[in-house]
C-alpha cells in the first residue's frame, strides 16, 4: 500500500520510534501491536491526514480559480459605487471565492498594497507610489450637492460665484481634490473655503442632508439615492482620477487577476465618451 519494502519500512518506524523517545508498536507472536502511546496518538493522526488530505483538496480548487480568498482595499466612492459592479461579474464566475473588500483612506492602502495585506486597490489618486504600479481607469466628475428645498437646486449648473455666500462642505486643502477645487475657483476669481473640511465624500452627506450647507464632492456616489438631495455639475468642470494599485514586487494570483479585469470592465462600462464618470 505504501510502495515501499518491508525492510525500508521498519527502518521508518525505528527512526520515528526514535524520534519519540518511546515505542510505537510491540512484537507479539510474530506480530506488530500497537502501544497503549500509539492507541492515543492514533486520533489526533486521524485528523492531521484528513487536513492534509482537506489543503491538498483546496490548493487544487485555488490552483483553477474555484475557491479562495481575494482582497480588495478601496477609496469609500469607488468602493459603494463600482467596486459592487465589478462583484456581480466576479461572483457570476467565482462563487466560491471568499470576497473581502476593505475600505480604507488612500495612506493606508497605500501601506496595505505594500506590505501584502491587499493585493489590489482602487483609489481617487494616480500619485506615482514606491514600489506600486498605478493604472488609471477614468476620471470622476466633483459635482455640487444641495438639499432638494435649495435655491441652487434649480441652477443647471453652479459656478463658485453662486457658493461663496453659502456655507461650504468640501475636501481639505491637503488633498488632491481640495487643490484641484482651488485651482478651478481661482481660475474663475473666486474663493475656494470650505467651512466644513472632509477627507471623504460620504461624510459630507449628514451635513448637507441636515441643512448645514452646500457640498463639492465627486459624482461616484450615488447621490441620487439619497432623498431630499440634488446634484448639479459645476460650471468649471474638475475631475479627479480614478486609479488602480498593484504591487510591483507581488505577482497577482489567477483570482486577483480575474477581480482585476472586472474592476476594469466596471468602470470602462461607466465612463463617458471623454473617459469621464459623469
Amino acid at each position: 500500500m505504501l510502495n515501499i519494502s518491508q525492510p525500508a519500512l521498519s527502518q521508518i518506524l525505528l527512526h520515528a520510534e526514535d524520534q519519540l523517545g518511546f515505542k510505537l508498536f510491540s512484537r507479539v507472536r510474530g506480530k506488530l501491536v500497537p502501544t497503549r502511546e500509539a492507541e492515543e496518538l492514533y486520533p489526533e493522526c486521524e485528523r492531521i491526514f484528513a487536513e492534509l488530505g482537506a489543503l491538498r483538496r483546496r490548493t487544487t480548487d485555488m490552483r483553477f480559480g474555484r475557491t479562495g480568498l481575494i482582497r480588495i482595499a478601496a477609496s469609500a466612492p469607488p468602493a459603494m459605487s463600482i467596486v459592487p459592479k465589478a462583484l456581480l461579474a466576479f461572483r457570476a464566475a467565482h462563487p466560491d471565492v471568499v470576497v473581502r473588500c476593505l475600505i480604507a483612506p488612500l495612506t493606508n492602502i497605500v501601506d496595505m498594497i505594500q506590505n501584502g495585506d491587499a493585493p489590489l486597490g482602487v483609489v481617487m489618486n494616480d500619485g506615482a507610489r514606491p514600489g506600486i504600479e498605478v493604472e488609471t481607469l477614468g476620471h470622476a466628475d466633483l459635482v455640487c450637492v444641495v438639499p432638494e428645498s435649495h435655491r441652487l437646486s434649480e441652477s443647471a449648473e453652479i459656478g463658485f460665484a453662486d457658493l461663496q455666500n453659502e456655507t461650504l462642505i468640501s475636501y481639505r486643502a491637503g488633498t488632491l481634490p481640495g487643490r484641484l477645487l482651488l485651482s478651478a475657483a481661482a481660475a474663475e476669481k473666486q474663493m475656494f473655503n470650505p467651512a466644513i473640511e472632509i477627507d471623504i465624500s460620504i461624510t459630507a452627506l449628514p451635513f448637507v442632508r441636515d441643512g448645514f450647507g452646500v457640498a463639492i464632492v465627486d459624482g461616484l456616489l450615488p447621490w441620487e439615492q439619497f432623498p431630499g438631495l440634488v446634484r448639479r455639475p459645476l460650471k468649471q468642470r474638475t475631475t479627479v482620477p480614478i486609479a488602480l494599485l498593484t504591487s510591483r514586487d507581488r505577482p497577482l494570483t489567477g483570482s486577483h487577476r480575474d477581480m482585476r479585469d472586472n474592476l476594469r470592465d466596471a468602470f470602462a462600462a461607466v465612463l463617458d465618451a471623454d473617459g469621464h464618470v459623469a
